[in-house]
């Protein structure tokens, strides 16, 4: 997570996170922390504050009897905590979140896991519409407590260069 101090006064320092369209470089990769794990209500809440009702999600029974023995985590849930992960690092200066693709769920997420994200750079331009401002494209990963990938997706985001956005 990037964090810095601006001096803003004798002894007053204001934090500052996230990061100008200058700082991000094709080929970097930031790992995000801290991770998180998943319990049942994050799990229960999520399904029912967004109407998922498909019993795989909140049915120990019904889950039992399927290939996973256990219920599921939403997705949608998954791909939120690691969208969340990722804000300090790519998006905290962002203007706006420009699209998603790819998203891909490339194993089962079971409340108890601990996920942990990290995004890769993959383009920078800047605007052609937007002076001041910069398009950065990320890849975003998921693994698990073990290390296996969980979820994957590309997301864009507009972007301020240094001294066009605001600093406060």
């Amino acid at each position: 997570m990037v964090q810095t101090h601006e001096t803003v006064g004798e002894h007053r320092y204001r934090e500052s996170f996230g990061r100008w369209f200058d700082e991000f470089h094709v080929g970097d990769i930031y790992e995000h922390r801290p991770g998180r794990t998943i319990t049942e209500s994050d799990n229960t809440w999520f399904s029912l504050l967004t109407m998922n009702t498909h019993p795989l999600h909140f049915d120990a029974e019904y889950a039992s009897k399927t290939e996973f023995k256990r219920p599921l985590v939403v997705s949608s849930l998954t791909v939120s905590l690691l969208l969340g992960m990722s804000v300090s690092d790519v998006s905290q200066k962002a203007i706006a979140n420009l699209g998603w693709k790819e998203i891909r769920m490339t194993a089962p997420v079971f409340v108890g896991d601990t996920l942990y994200a990290e995004s890769e750079v993959l383009e920078c331009r800047e605007s052609k519409s937007r002076p001041g401002q910069g398009i950065v494209t990320v890849k975003t990963r998921g693994k698990n407590q073990n290390g296996t990938i969980v979820c994957e997706f590309e997301r864009s985001v507009l972007i301020p260069k240094k001294g066009y956005g605001l600093e406060g």
